[in-house]
């Protein structure tokens, strides 16, 4: 029988319509670049501020225990495509060349609206 039909050739219907919170977002990848930033409405009456590219990360060092707002120089890996590296977009687990060393972003810059990352030790 044909895909999505019964065996009495009638056709099996929906459970639900589909609604809107189950689309997929945009993908938005955070270039290094110029600061911009943007602000989506979310459910609830909420904001949420979305980052598209930026020059500046919150570096954390773990031995003093102290954050500081640094320049990025270049993106240097990026574990889930190797490609995103050659592209400078900033994502999680991504590893930068800052002013004080290599860290790495440990949380979702599109998602978030700023850069958290820590320094790895060379």
């Amino acid at each position: 029988m044909a895909y999505g039909r019964k065996i009495s050739g009638g056709k099996y219907h929906k459970q639900k319509k589909k609604k809107k919170d189950n689309l997929a977002g945009i993908e938005r990848k955070v270039k290094l670049r110029e600061e911009k930033k943007k602000t989506l409405k979310t459910r609830g009456g909420n904001h949420k501020t979305i980052l598209l590219s930026t020059e500046y990360a919150n570096v954390l060092d773990p031995i003093t225990k102290k954050a500081k707002k640094v320049k990025i120089k270049t993106v240097v890996e990026t574990p889930s495509n190797r490609f995103f590296a050659r592209q400078n977009v900033l994502l999680k687990s991504a590893i930068i060349q800052t002013e004080l060393g290599k860290a790495r972003i440990t949380n979702r810059p599109s998602q978030e609206g700023m850069i958290q990352a820590v320094l790895i030790k060379e």
